[in-house]
């Protein structure tokens, strides 16, 4: 009994004497960041990469602006680097004033101090990824449930990944065109039918293709992410392959290899801790929050008020409607085997 005691002792005082700072060292990083609802109070820049990393100096997308909304704001995922927010803000300013693309509806960007998330992504870890769902922006302003509840809108089958021709429109190619074209960015991942049309369709300005890889998961969303600012701690992701990524590499995706079912059952991912991403990451943990900052629930409040309003600098009214949200068919994507394509 008398050894018992001496041992829970001495474990109680290896805990005690033990660095904080160690003991996060050992939990699961994604607990850790997904537990900040406020940016680190620090110059803003990327750390590590875009699946393993962090956000110094993150900055909200404002949930409503002239030519956006952003959904889902209870996961409180609308945060990025300021270049990220800034390219999202021209983007619907020049697609709806240029492409006839009414606005975006802006999904997950990253947490506010980004970093590994509670649940979905792998990426949107440093500030530089964004979803921007395939629904136009309707003319009034969704209510907080709304956004909610409404349903991203597939534009593929799920399998063989074929565009639903009814559903697709040439707006959904240009806004895509549009962000493709912006220098600053890296990647845009789409579903591997909607890479199809544009192939089909891009006519002779096929250059801007290059940067438009398919990839599982993106039917509902495109997901643009930008490349590293020169200078900062943000490790680059390697450059696609030469060409528009119209032939050999987009026909695999209509092969039957990449839908291969799994030879057993897949394994839980292991989840990552916080030892593993940059050290600088514990910095940004640590750091105090920015004064003043709000989570996007809070932000929205604010911005509508509870009787309703004008969301500051809109030049949208807002309008409070009873009108039921509309309902777009959930499409199953089939769970297969995710390989890592030569050019993701």
């Amino acid at each position: 009994m008398l050894q018992r005691a001496m041992l829970r002792l001495l474990l109680l005082l290896t805990i005690l004497l033990t660095p904080l700072a160690a003991l996060a060292a050992e939990r699961p990083a994604k607990e850790l960041f997904g537990a900040q609802p406020l940016p680190a109070a620090l110059a803003p820049q990327p750390i590590g990469f875009y699946s393993k990393g962090c956000m110094a100096g993150g900055m909200q997308l404002t949930p409503d602006g002239p030519y956006w909304q952003a959904m889902r704001l209870s996961r409180n995922r609308q945060w990025g680097l300021p270049i990220l927010v800034d390219f999202l803000q021209k983007l619907a300013q020049d697609a709806a004033t240029q492409d006839g693309w009414p606005g975006l509806l802006v999904g997950d960007m990253a947490q506010p101090r980004g970093g590994p998330m509670l649940t979905g992504h792998a990426s949107h870890q440093s500030g530089l990824d964004a979803d921007i769902w395939l629904n136009p922006m309707p003319a009034r302003r969704y209510t907080e449930q709304q956004r909610e509840d409404i349903s991203a809108v597939a534009m593929t089958e799920p399998g063989p990944h074929e565009i639903y021709e009814d559903r697709w429109t040439p707006a959904h190619g240009r806004v895509i065109r549009r962000a493709a074209l912006d220098p600053r960015v890296e990647r845009i991942f789409v579903a591997p039918g909607i890479k199809k049309k544009l192939c089909e369709t891009a006519g002779n300005d096929r250059d801007w293709l290059n940067k438009v890889r398919p990839y599982y998961g993106h039917n509902y969303h495109f997901h643009v992410r930008l490349s590293c600012p020169k200078g900062s701690p943000c490790k680059a992701q390697s450059a696609p392959p030469p060409g528009d990524g119209c032939g050999a590499d987009l026909a695999y995706w209509f092969s039957a290899e990449p839908y291969k079912p799994a030879p057993e059952p897949a394994k839980p991912p292991r989840q990552m801790m916080m030892s593993e991403l940059p050290p600088m990451c514990r910095t940004v943990l640590e750091a105090d929050p920015v004064p003043g900052a709000m989570t996007m629930r809070e932000a929205f409040a604010l911005k509508v008020g509870l009787g309703g309003g004008t969301p500051a600098n809109s030049g949208l009214a807002f309008v409070q409607t009873s009108e039921p949200a509309p309902s777009f068919p959930d499409i199953e994507v089939a769970r297969l085997p995710r390989p890592r394509p030569e050019g993701f």
